[in-house]
């Protein structure tokens, strides 16, 4: 590695002010930030020293994510098979390597078009800007192909990409300046846009081409029973198809890495040891989740209303959404009181759209695109509430 970056410090002066290449100095600089740690340093004013910076952050989000990826991958090929009646598709864990295989073709691409398309936007501003490419969308990258649908058409994901990066991010100023996340940006821009491409029982068995195949959600199915016709009787026949464990585990159809709480829940850990991750967020997001849900419970009605608080957060992108989503810290709250107001009305909301409005069965990306518009809000408020008590004890004193 040393060779390497001896290669790149003889080419810097082309690349610097008034050599040949000027004009490409955002690529050299995004390649070279990339492989090596930055040689700026602070020359004057205070400054904190810590190995600690915005690669290294992005890449323990990353590495957070991994287990969601692996076994969505997994999971998306096991729901393949089932779409085309396979039979290892009787038993979730038989043909682990054909599942995981069929899986890797369909989230593959998508993984590329993301990243391909969100980086050349990101390399377009950093050339018109002057400056490299920040390290943000390593993240948002990635985030965007979990939380799409496995048969989601690629280039729908290439123009959501593009709208998220530009809208999303750029026209605010570039990594750090957005106010909405970037990865729910692209999902709602897809979600309003092409609706029926990010709704409905075929978009989510990939391949699904056999007559008889129900390639609906755990939420979907959940949702009928505010309808005429629901697909369960009852609450107890819904069970038989989405146990408990089963949907704790992801092994249920859905987005592609948002159905495992589990997975979801180690990522989580690797983000609070490594104080990326705020355990506030986290926490307080899962508790208004959970009150939205006992509340529902007291007000019952239907088999919806009826299902129990804690299994609210085991479905749909609830937990992911908590984890990867709200803990923004772009677009999340900064204060610490803060932090457990707005992750706890986005957690409320998130249930009360999810139960109360049909339309929208899953309620966890408009609560918190929600949430990030009301994130200064929340902190202006806090930080006043903080001012007039150090006010009082100033006249006290």
């Amino acid at each position: 590695m040393k060779f390497l970056e001896n290669i790149l410090h003889k080419m810097e002066p082309n690349f610097s002010k008034g050599g040949k290449f000027e004009k490409w100095n955002p690529l050299f600089e995004t390649m070279a930030t990339f492989a090596f740690t930055p040689k700026l340093v602070t020359q004057k004013g205070s400054h904190i020293r810590d190995g600690v910076d915005l690669k290294r952050t992005m890449m323990t989000v990353i590495i957070a994510m991994i287990p969601c990826l692996l076994f969505g991958i997994y999971n998306t090929g096991h729901f393949a098979e089932v779409a085309k009646g396979s039979s290892i598709a009787a038993s979730y864990w038989d043909g682990f390597g054909t599942k995981f295989t069929s899986g890797l073709i369909v989230v593959l691409p998508i993984l590329v078009v993301s990243y391909g398309v969100g980086l050349t936007v990101e390399f377009i501003f950093g050339m018109l800007r002057g400056h490299a490419l920040h390290e943000g969308f390593l993240v948002s990258g990635m985030l965007i192909p979990l939380i799409m649908p496995a048969d989601v058409p690629l280039w729908m994901v290439g123009v959501a990409t593009v709208f998220a990066v530009v809208i999303g991010k750029e026209v605010f100023g570039g990594t750090g300046m957005n106010v909405l996340n970037v990865a729910l940006t692209a999902r709602a821009f897809l979600f309003f846009a092409y609706p029926t491409s990010m709704s409905g029982d075929k978009v989510w068995l990939s391949g699904q081409e056999v007559d008889g195949v129900s390639g609906s959600t755990a939420l979907g199915d959940l949702a009928s029973f505010m309808s005429d016709k629901p697909v369960f009787e009852n609450l107890d026949a819904y069970y038989g198809k989405y146990s408990l464990m089963d949907s704790f585990m992801g092994m249920i159809p859905g987005s592609i890495g948002e159905t495992s709480t589990l997975a979801c829940l180690i990522g989580a850990a690797v983000l609070i040891f490594t104080g990326v991750g705020s355990l506030r967020i986290i926490a307080s997001f899962f508790a208004g989740g959970f009150v939205m849900g006992m509340i529902l419970n007291a007000v019952g009605g239907n088999a919806y209303l009826d299902l129990p608080a804690h299994f609210h957060l085991v479905i749909g992108g609830f937990a992911f959404g908590a984890v990867f989503m709200a803990t923004d810290p772009v677009t999340a709250a900064q204060t610490a009181t803060g932090k457990l107001i707005y992750g706890f009305l986005g957690g409320l909301v998130a249930i009360m759209i999810r139960v109360l409005n049909p339309a929208y069965p899953e309620g966890v990306m408009l609560a918190i695109l929600f949430m990030n518009v009301m994130a200064p809000i929340i902190d202006h408020y806090v930080i006043q509430s903080n001012i007039k008590k150090r006010l009082k004890r100033v006249k006290t004193a």
